[in-house]
This record gives C-alpha cells, sequence and structure tokens, in this order.
C-alpha cells in the first residue's frame, strides 16, 4: 500500500486504488446523510447546481434570489464551469441540475431562455459601422497574421441559410473573456448579444442565419427522483422562468 522513498512515503498504484475507493465511499456517505436529511425535513437540505459562466451575473442570481424568497432553510452549492463539463455533471452524480446551453441526450430538458448570438469586432475594426452581417459576408481587415481562434457558436453559421462563415473567429472558454479578447483586437467572435459592449467591442447582427441564437436550459437526470431540495429548486426555476 506504501512505499518508502528519499523524500518520504509514497501510495503504490494498489495503494491509489484503495485510496480513491475510500475518498468515492466517504463523499458517498457525506451525500447519503444529506440525503436523508432532506427527506426528513423538506424545508432544509442541499441542492447542487452547476451553470455556465455567461449565466454568473445574469440569470443565476435571478433565479436564486427568488427561491431563496420561498425556500430560505434550502442550501444551493454552485460551482461554475464550462460547457462540456456541465454535459457530464449530471450523469456522474456531481450536481443535481445544470444550466447550460447544450441539451444531453437521456437527461430532462426545460428552456429557460434564448440569445440572439452577434458578430463582435474591435471599435477599429473596418467593420465596426455595420449593423448587419450574412454568414456569407468575409469579415477581414484584421492582418495576414491575425490571431484566429474558432469559437464554439461559429458553427451555428453553418445552419440552413447560412453558406460561410466570417474569416477571423475566436475560440476560447467564457463569452466574457472572448469578449475582452476581441476587444483587444486579436481578432472577431461570435458571441451572446448582452456580452457585447463590456469591453468597447461593436455588435453586429447576423441576418439570413436561423442557427445564430442560442438556447439556454436546464438539465437535469431522469433515471432517478431529485432530492427534496433540489426537486423544489427546480420546480422554482422552471416557475420563475415562466413568469417572465
Amino acid at each position: 500500500m506504501f512505499a518508502r522513498a528519499a523524500d518520504g512515503v509514497h501510495l503504490t498504484p494498489i495503494g491509489e486504488l484503495v485510496a480513491t475507493g475510500a475518498r468515492e465511499v466517504v463523499a458517498r456517505y457525506d451525500q447519503l446523510v444529506v440525503d436523508v436529511r432532506g427527506a426528513l425535513d423538506p424545508e432544509s437540505g442541499v441542492a447542487r447546481l452547476a451553470f455556465l459562466d455567461s449565466m454568473a451575473t445574469s440569470l443565476v442570481p435571478q433565479l436564486l434570489r427568488e427561491f431563496h424568497a420561498v425556500a430560505p432553510r434550502v442550501r444551493v452549492l454552485l460551482s461554475r464551469e464550462p460547457s462540456h463539463e456541465l454535459e457530464a455533471d449530471p450523469a456522474s452524480g456531481a450536481v443535481d441540475l445544470a444550466i447550460s446551453s447544450r441539451r444531453s441526450a437521456g437527461h430532462g430538458w426545460h428552456l429557460l431562455q434564448e440569445e440572439r448570438l452577434v458578430v463582435a469586432v474591435p471599435p477599429t475594426h473596418r467593420l465596426a459601422g455595420r449593423s448587419r452581417l450574412r454568414p456569407a459576408d468575409r469579415g477581414g481587415g484584421a492582418g495576414h497574421h491575425a490571431t484566429r481562434i474558432r469559437l464554439p457558436y461559429a458553427r451555428r453559421l453553418a445552419a440552413p441559410g447560412g453558406r460561410g462563415r466570417p474569416r477571423d473567429l475566436v475560440r476560447e472558454p467564457g463569452p466574457a473573456t472572448i469578449e475582452g479578447l476581441v476587444a483587444a483586437g486579436l481578432g472577431v467572435a461570435i458571441v451572446p448579444e448582452a456580452m457585447v459592449g463590456l469591453s468597447g467591442t461593436h455588435g453586429i447582427q447576423i441576418v439570413g442565419s436561423p442557427g445564430a441564437r442560442r438556447s439556454i436550459g436546464l438539465t437535469r437526470r431522469t433515471d432517478r427522483k431529485l432530492p427534496p431540495a433540489a426537486e423544489r429548486l427546480r420546480a422554482s426555476i422552471v416557475a420563475g422562468t415562466a413568469n417572465h
């Protein structure tokens, strides 16, 4: 289980297996205690919610304010994560609910809102005076050696009605980070409309591409019941978005 070395004592491969298993058992026990307490007292308990970085200052605070107004004793554990991690979290049991932009197969999904995607350009870009842009247009002007980073949303421009993509695209997790890079002159990007202008960028509406929108939804597992606290949070989020 342990091996001595010049710099101390280390776990052997078998020891690593045992330690990993022990951590999983302890984590499961801790979660079991939380679940039992929540079942015995539905007014308390813990709900685990993961969400996209871009939702941190808009949708999530609003939903939490509304939830805590009706369930002040429920504790919500929050985790802000990139989209690809949000897909795996509900399935692994790491969270109860996730607010994401991708609908995962085998999971429940409730649409919360839709956002228009726009092309963000630096204020000095030659397209900064444009208000509209078609996918077939070329957004040049950044120079031959411009940094090209592709944003995941860019694939939406290939939807029916769009034949091409702007030339210079930025790829970096987090729309807010991308918007800052665009403002610094590193290229152009496709981001949610609400993110444009935070660092002085200019937003250009995409026309002729029905796919230039981003859906935000609430994801949950459907193969088992949610803990009472998480179910209360789910119901509050669904009701809250229906009233807006």
